[in-house]
């Protein structure tokens, strides 16, 4: 199989697979990506067929990829191979957060972080699946309209402004959930926002990643100002703080997320937002673009490219 017969697009991961490609991995060399997007050339019935893979294992930032049948679903009339990357891992990862883990309802609130970021545009427009939800996000003051438009009620600039301060004026009860891929001190944070029986889930920590390598500082403040908790004050909390990894989720779950999001996609219920497409040439000018805060939606990598407005600048 040629290597350019095969479109493969994979997504530039979270703050584990940003890190990865600087050298930091304690068990060698390591091929990152969760998920790609091919046009299948050889083997079975649906050679031709375009499909979306996903493999929570890792191992897809390649031109050429192996994998097994049921790591693979077939993309619905219409999708992109853009739509097709953002939509597996980051609409995944916060349908999960919001529909398994918070269980959002009619009438609830959530704050959201990094809301013009990947996840952040899935979880907005999930949430807007429910009715009556209220969604305060965080990002910066150039894409505060970007995600109003795309359902955030009440944008917070997280870069001036303590959004926890922001959130109460507005719900001086604070929210029933909270999405924090931050760490450190705003676990803290986004703890003491919950009302009673809310729910803190946490999914990463960016706050560690500061610079084009992971600086030790800023891993040193994140443990500084962990969040604990012990039993009893949880129960007396009446709060609930769940950790979410998808790369520690049941398969056979993760798939059956998979072909709920396909059918929302054709259905017209939720839309990926690509922010920009990179070759694997690129793959350190797509991380920094990433790590500046420049996205707004998932960014892509391709084996080439020819024009993107984030490549060219524009």
């Amino acid at each position: 199989m040629s290597a350019w017969s095969v479109l493969a697009a994979t997504v530039v991961e979270t703050v584990h697979s940003l890190i990865l490609p600087h050298g930091v991995s304690e068990e060698g060399p390591v091929v990152p990506g969760w998920r790609s997007l091919e046009i299948i050339t050889k083997f079975g019935h649906w050679v031709g067929d375009k499909i979306i893979m996903m493999n929570i294992d890792g191992g897809l930032w390649t031109e050429l990829v192996v994998t097994t049948v049921n790591c693979t679903y077939l993309m619905p009339d219409g999708m992109s191979f853009q739509e097709a990357a953002a939509i597996s891992v980051n609409y995944a990862a916060a349908y999960m957060m919001i529909y398994d883990y918070a269980n959002l309802r009619p009438n609830q609130s959530i704050l959201i972080h990094m809301a013009a970021g990947g996840v952040g545009i899935a979880a907005t427009q999930l949430c807007k699946l429910v009715h009556d939800v209220t969604i305060f996000g965080t990002a910066s003051p150039s894409k505060h309209e970007t995600i109003k438009e795309n359902g955030v009620a009440y944008p917070i600039d997280y870069t001036t402004l303590d959004y926890a301060e922001e959130v109460r004026k507005i719900s001086p009860k604070g929210v029933d959930i909270v999405l924090d891929p931050l760490g450190g001190a705003d676990d803290s944070k986004g703890f003491g926002l919950l009302k009673s029986l809310g729910k803190l889930v946490l999914y990463g920590s960016a706050n560690q990643v500061t610079a084009p390598k992971r600086s030790s500082l800023a891993a040193a403040k994140v443990w500084w100002h962990k969040f604990n908790i012990d039993a009893l004050q949880l129960i007396n909390s009446n709060k609930a703080v769940c950790g979410f990894h998808l790369g520690r989720t049941d398969p056979d779950h993760v798939a059956e997320v998979i072909r709920k999001l396909i059918s929302l996609y054709k259905e017209g219920k939720i839309k990926p937002k690509v922010d920009s497409v990179w070759s694997f040439e690129q793959v350190g000018d797509a991380m920094k673009h990433m790590q500046e805060h420049k996205n707004i939606g998932k960014i892509i990598l391709v084996p080439e490219v020819k024009t993107t407005d984030a490549t060219t600048g524009n």
